[in-house]
């Protein structure tokens, strides 16, 4: 079956929205998680300015596990800005790829046991990972991606 070109625009459409709806849930997320990093420093270091703030989320350790985030939403703007269409595919792989990245765990990775924490510690950060699951729910698993 051939997609004549208004239906293709149509799938890349649905499919960049479904790349967007994804890459504004990650912003979110990624500012709650940041909001309450800075507050945990500052109960210990004091106040800090937003340029102070830059320079952390960019060279402090504490500050380093966000970096999964900030490099997983430049993949989605990249794919999102290039020339080509979006397609089911680069949507199917990047919400599998989230679904793999974002799992609170105790076992899991450095990341996935940070973003545990998190989870535990603040209500924000569990609403934020509430909105991800709404739309992890909405799309269909990949067979082969258990």
């Amino acid at each position: 079956m051939t997609m004549n070109s208004s239906s293709a625009g149509g799938a890349d459409a649905v499919d960049r929205a479904k790349l967007t709806e994804l890459r504004t849930v990650l912003l979110r997320l990624h500012k709650t998680l940041l909001d309450m990093e800075r507050r945990e420093y500052e109960r210990e270091h004091g106040h800090v300015s937003t340029g102070e703030l830059f320079r952390l989320v960019l060279d402090h350790q504490q500050f380093g596990w966000l970096h999964n985030i900030s490099e997983f939403v430049v993949r989605l703007d990249e794919t999102l800005a290039g020339e080509a269409p979006i397609t089911g595919e680069d949507t199917r792989s990047a919400i599998g790829m989230a679904r793999k990245i974002f799992v609170p765990s105790e076992s899991g990775d450095a990341f996935q046991k940070k973003y545990f924490d998190a989870i535990q510690r603040d209500p924000a950060v569990v609403m934020e990972h509430a909105a991800l699951a709404r739309l992890f729910n909405s799309e269909p698993v990949e067979p082969n991606a258990v």
